[in-house]
């Protein structure tokens, strides 16, 4: 089940939200008589730059067994609004993950994200605490990452072979074939797989580059310790142990977020949730665990 749910956000771009589970049934709370019931807490999940809602699939099933948990299609992302003159900045993001919470009665809401979307998730958290009661931040730096890096990606987006002939094209390429892979990982390849569509001239992807590296762009040249900081709910920073986030700097994050957790995630390199799904899974659920304990409590 993709139960498909349409959001208006920042500039009033059109977004595609997502529940991939039925969230679940709420019973009578025992002290409190027939007309009143538990709260169904909310969630939100954030995909990173390039992403879609649906890499988030399993992990929202899995969530609907206690919450509502709804994924994002990001503007420019999935079947989101991809408008050309739109603003893809910061602000933006944030103000989208914002309005959704809002329009869909999600708060306060546990905000999961990944990378970019990690980003977002503790920007929100920092400029509106009340919308927010837990945080997850997945394999994002809060570093700044410097113009060299925004050159690497302008180089790599211009390296793929599109239009790619066939899906297990791109499934080899990514998972395979591209530059940026250390050793064959087939997660990688599905992961991409997911965000391409098939065009006359063969399969291309959802999103445009352009818009992409916009979007990093407003990111890439900042370091991102003071949002941290302003980080008022409890929050769990997880790794995969071959990501793109060290653990050195997981830890210092752990360090400047008032109520900071860790967690790592073994044989998993940036795509966490997609490379170790159970173990992922198990790495947050007692995270979760505690955030519904204190709901309850």
């Amino acid at each position: 089940m993709a139960r498909r749910i349409d959001v208006t956000g920042a500039g009033g771009v059109r977004l595609a939200a997502w529940e991939f589970g039925d969230p679940p049934k709420t019973d009578p709370a025992p002290d409190q008589g027939p007309a009143e019931t538990e709260p169904t807490p909310g969630v939100l999940l954030l995909h990173g730059l390039m992403g879609r809602a649906s890499h988030w699939a399993s992990t929202a099933r899995w969530l609907s067994g206690r919450h509502r948990a709804v994924a994002l299609d990001q503007r420019g992302h999935g079947q989101s609004e991809k408008p050309p003159r739109a603003a893809y900045t910061r602000e933006a993001y944030v103000e989208d993950a914002e309005a959704v919470l809002e329009q869909l009665g999600l708060t306060p809401a546990v905000l999961i994200g990944h990378a970019m979307g990690a980003l977002t998730a503790w920007q929100l958290a920092a400029k509106r605490p009340d919308l927010v009661r837990g945080l997850i931040i997945c394999d994002m730096r809060a570093s700044a990452l410097g113009a060299a890096s925004q050159r690497e990606w302008e180089n790599w987006f211009k390296a793929w072979p599109v239009p790619f002939a066939t899906l297990a094209d791109v499934r080899k390429w990514f998972g395979e074939d591209d530059p940026w892979v250390e050793r064959p990982n087939s997660s990688r390849g599905e992961f991409y797989a997911e965000v391409m569509h098939e065009s006359p001239d063969g399969w291309r992807p959802v999103f445009e580059p352009e818009q992409m590296l916009e979007s990093r762009e407003t990111w890439v040249y900042d370091a991102h310790w003071e949002e941290l900081t302003q980080v008022q709910c409890p929050a769990l920073v997880v790794r995969g142990l071959d990501g793109e986030l060290g653990r050195a700097e997981a830890q210092e994050m752990v360090r400047v977020l008032p109520r900071g957790q860790y967690a790592e995630v073994a044989d998993a390199g940036h795509l966490v949730h997609y490379d170790q799904p159970e173990a992922w899974r198990a790495a947050i659920e007692p995270f979760l665990d505690g955030l519904l304990t204190d709901l309850k409590g």
